[in-house]
């Protein structure tokens, strides 16, 4: 605890209120000059006197203590990080999702050219091994790519929340 910087804390609140030494010293029952002296840094008010001030002047009794504001740009810079995390998150939830669709829609559609080749074959309509194995292995290439995204992005919101600890 810094008795110059606290003084120094208490003089600008007391300015930025637009208030004389006499006016917070009236409201906390001690004199002008004890006032003085605390913003001088020449001597510390008691506890209860810090309480009463930090509740005067709407602040923390630890940025009173410290003499210092919790810095508005540092919690607007803060905000501002965590709006960008935010939207990096969103837009890699976006991502995950369309490839996802899009591998989902492939498998589909292999999914229902396999269905059609059975019913050929089936019905006794020669095809060749080619024609039958493209199918089968695209839809399992697209269920793989599937459950690989889905893992990714797994592993992305994990990391998000380690992050947060």
């Amino acid at each position: 605890m810094d008795q110059v910087k606290t003084g120094a804390l208490i003089r600008k609140l007391r300015i930025g209120k637009g208030l004389t030494q006499k006016q917070p010293a009236d409201m906390i029952n001690f004199s002008d000059k004890a006032v003085s002296k605390w913003e001088c840094g020449r001597t510390m008010p008691d506890i209860s006197i810090i309480i009463e001030l930090a509740d005067y002047y709407g602040i923390d009794i630890r940025e009173l203590l410290n003499g210092e504001r919790k810095s508005e740009d540092m919690n607007k810079d803060v905000k501002e990080t965590l709006i960008m995390v935010a939207d990096y998150t969103d837009k890699q939830k976006k991502r995950a999702i369309a490839r996802a669709m899009l591998f989902f829609g492939s498998e589909m559609l292999c999914c229902g050219y396999t269905i059609a080749i059975i019913i050929m074959i089936i019905r006794d309509i020669r095809l060749s091994a080619v024609f039958v194995a493209v199918p089968l292995l695209l839809t399992a290439v697209f269920a793989f790519m599937l459950v690989m995204n889905a893992k990714d992005h797994v592993r992305s919101i994990q990391k998000v929340d380690r992050d947060k600890r």
